[in-house]
């Protein structure tokens, strides 16, 4: 009723501010996550699937259950890249969105959750390998030194490769989910490949389990900023880096601008960063007055997705509450 009230009493200012919106929408778009494709996701599902076949097949060969277990870790690899690609093919797919849809934003939002997804599932697997590090510690097993050595040396070349492909577009959050998850598995096969070389010099089994503790605080230690990050904007908060504050304030100094409220910054997607306020003014170039708002947006924030509405006056939120 509120937004009823104001476009009947200030239509020629609200019709700006759609005009407006319009705008910034074709603007964000630079920044979505059309910028870099899937092929990405693609291969890195390929190669890991069949290195997760050949190490457990190579870990059942060899009786070693080290590897075997590495290899139900690295299958994790395959599912959180699977959904991180799933998420980036359905943010390109409804980028637009829809005027008539129910998904005005498109799918993009699928990036975030995916993010959240492949943060937890970091998680689950490190618990995992603490619980099979413990049962090591107090239960040594032998260990095939030699094989353990080649084929987790072999997972780290792959697990590097795969998060190289990753290691640009940082500011994605899905991808940099992609990237932690591989360098975190990178990480895991090269402290294998010493804790086995050790191993087959010194006889200490012991070590084998006590890395892998290691290992798993290192992994747990990256993945909290990509969990929080992911969970903040699941919860629509304003993006990583995003000081609201500081917009309200940059807001403030467009001439003529005498208040800002209802100001609200969130996420669209890992890329995308959506904008709403109203603007209290006393200009009668309202055209001009949004074109600077807008560019300001854009310019100091790199917000594109933008919608302003301009009020002669503070309206009330619920008139005849």
């Amino acid at each position: 009723m509120a937004q009823d009230a104001h476009a009947h009493d200030h239509g020629h200012d609200h019709s700006h501010a759609a005009h407006g919106h319009g705008h910034g929408h074709a603007h964000g778009h630079h920044h979505g996550p059309t910028d870099t494709g899937d092929w990405r996701y693609g291969v890195g599902l390929i190669v890991n699937l069949a290195f997760v076949a050949a190490e457990f097949g190579a870990g059942f060969l060899s009786h070693s259950t080290a590897l075997m277990a590495d290899a139900g870790h690295n299958l994790s690899d395959v599912l959180g890249l699977a959904m991180a690609g799933g998420a980036a093919w359905l943010a390109r797919r409804g980028a637009h969105g829809a005027a008539g849809g129910r998904r005005t934003y498109g799918f993009g939002k699928a990036t975030v959750l995916a993010a959240l997804g492949n943060a937890l599932l970091l998680i689950f697997a490190c618990g995992a390998i603490a619980l099979e590090a413990g049962q090591r510690v107090f239960e040594p097993a032998p260990v095939q030194s030699g094989v353990v050595m080649a084929v987790a040396g072999l997972g780290f070349v792959i697990n590097l490769g795969t998060a190289l492909l990753f290691m640009k577009n940082q500011h994605d959050l899905n991808a940099r989910g992609a990237y932690l998850h591989m360098m975190a598995d990178a990480a895991v096969s090269i402290g294998v490949v010493i804790a086995g070389g050790v191993i087959w010099l010194t006889g200490w089994s012991i070590l084998d389990p006590l890395v892998s503790v290691a290992i798993v605080g290192v992994i747990l230690i990256g993945t909290w900023g990509l969990l929080k990050d992911s969970v903040n904007l699941a919860l629509d908060a304003a993006p990583a880096g995003m000081q609201v504050a500081e917009i309200q304030d940059g807001l403030m100094t467009v001439p003529g601008v005498s208040a800002v409220h209802d100001l609200h910054v969130w996420g669209l997607s890992t890329t995308e960063t959506a904008l709403t306020a109203h603007l209290v003014h006393d200009r009668s170039d309202t055209e001009a007055l949004l074109v600077e708002a807008q560019g300001l947006i854009r310019r100091r924030f790199g917000i594109g997705h933008t919608t302003l509405q301009l009020e002669t006056r503070p309206l009330d939120d619920c008139p005849g509450c």
